[in-house]
């Protein structure tokens, strides 16, 4: 029964983020992009729905941080690392330039194919080739590498 309630929820904040990426607009590219063109013909309009995201965030994590324990698990998992590390800088540079280059990031690309175009669905088939890639080719810090 657990898990039907966790995957209930799951679906449900994923709706609710959806809906929330598509009432904000950033499943429009030419929003997104309008945003990041500081030097020309700027669009401010994301910089209220990313503080409001950071201001979610941060009671969202001020009140979970207050809890002894999630509701559908045992502990929280919350990171450990601190070190600012070339993986790290590395992962948002790639990051950065794919969403000043085409106006999406992976949120927003996944709700965006909601609205049936193909450049969306084009961009979410390259971002799991591009994900699995680096699932093959890229070792997770800690795992021993498997001999070919």
């Amino acid at each position: 029964m657990t898990d039907i309630k966790a995957a209930l929820i799951a679906l449900l904040a994923g709706l609710v983020f959806g809906v929330g990426l598509y009432i904000s607009q950033m499943v429009n590219p030419a929003k997104v992009l309008g945003f990041l063109d500081v030097a020309g013909n700027w669009d401010p309009s994301l910089a209220v729905v990313m503080g409001g995201a950071l201001a979610v965030t941060a009671l969202g994590n001020a009140f979970a941080r207050a809890q002894p324990a999630p509701l559908l698990a045992t502990s929280f998992q919350w990171p450990t690392s601190r070190q600012i590390d070339a993986r790290l800088v590395g992962g948002a540079a790639l990051f950065g330039i794919g969403w000043g280059l085409v106006g999406f990031c992976p949120g927003p690309a996944l709700a965006g194919l909601s609205l049936g175009l193909w450049p969306v669905a084009q961009f979410v088939a390259a971002m799991f080739i591009g994900m699995a890639a680096h699932a093959y080719l890229v070792p997770t810090p800690g795992t021993p590498v498997q001999p070919a």
